[in-house]
C-alpha cells in the first residue's frame, strides 16, 4: 500500500485491554497521536518521489538522511505503531509455549530472565522510544530504540514484538511508573501468536 496511507483500525475494541491500558489511553494514543503521524506523513509525501512506495520502503529510504528526517519520523512512527497494536491482545502475555517458548528458553535461559531483560529494556530506554523482542539468526534478542527508530534498519534483525515507551502510551494509566506498565504488558497483553507469525 502506498500513499495516501490510512489509519488502520485497532485489532481489538478500545476497551479490550482494560485495566492494563484503558480505553481513554487507547483513544488518545491511536485516535490522536497515531492519526497525526498518518496525516503528517501523507502531507509530506504529496510531492515526494517516494509517494508511490510502501510504508516499509519509505522508512528504509528516509532513514539516516537529514533532508528526509521529518518523513522518516512520521513514516517510522506509523510503522512502529501498526506493529505495536499487533504486539498486544486481550488476555495475552505470560509464558509462551511452542516454538517461541523453546527459543526463549534457548536464548535467555528461562521465561523469568526474558521478562526481566525485556522490562529492563523498556524502563532504561532514555526518553521516548521502544523496546523490541527480535530474532537474529537462531536466537532471540532484546533491543531498544529511540524515537521513531526500529529494527527495520538493522541488518539480520527481525522484529517480533514491541512495547511503546513514549509517555503517551502509559502516562494516563501509570503516570511516571513505566516499570509497572512494562511488566503489566508483558504479563497480560503480549501477543505471542503475532510473534510466532513474525518468526516466519
Amino acid at each position: 500500500m502506498s500513499a495516501p496511507f490510512q489509519l488502520k483500525p485497532l485489532p481489538f475494541a478500545e476497551d479490550a485491554l482494560s485495566p492494563v491500558i484503558n480505553a481513554q489511553t487507547l483513544g488518545f494514543h491511536h485516535g490522536k497521536h497515531h492519526a497525526t503521524y498518518v496525516n503528517t506523513l501523507n502531507k509530506l509525501l504529496e510531492n515526494d518521489p517516494l509517494k508511490d512506495s510502501s510504508l516499509e520502503e519509505i522508512v528504509k529510504a528516509a532513514h539516516g538522511k537529514p533532508e528526509k528526517q521529518a518523513l522518516f519520523n512520521n513514516a517510522g512512527q506509523v510503522w512502529n505503531h501498526d506493529f505495536y497494536w499487533n504486539s498486544l491482545r486481550p488476555n495475552g502475555g505470560g509464558k509462551p509455549t511452542g516454538k517461541i517458548g523453546d527459543l526463549i528458553k534457548d536464548s535467555f535461559g528461562d521465561y523469568d530472565k526474558f521478562k526481566s531483560e525485556f522490562a529492563n529494556a523498556a524502563v532504561t530506554q532514555f526518553g521516548s522510544g521502544w523496546a523490541w523482542l527480535c530474532a537474529e539468526g537462531n536466537k532471540l534478542t532484546i533491543r531498544k530504540t529511540p524515537n521513531a527508530e526500529s529494527p527495520l534498519h538493522m541488518p539480520g534483525v527481525k522484529a517480533l514484538l514491541t512495547i511503546d515507551v513514549w509517555e503517551h502510551a502509559y502516562y494516563l494509566d501509570y503516570q511516571n511508573r513505566r516499570v509497572d506498565y512494562a511488566n503489566a504488558v508483558i504479563d497480560k497483553l503480549l501477543n505471542w501468536e503475532f510473534a510466532e507469525k513474525n518468526l516466519g
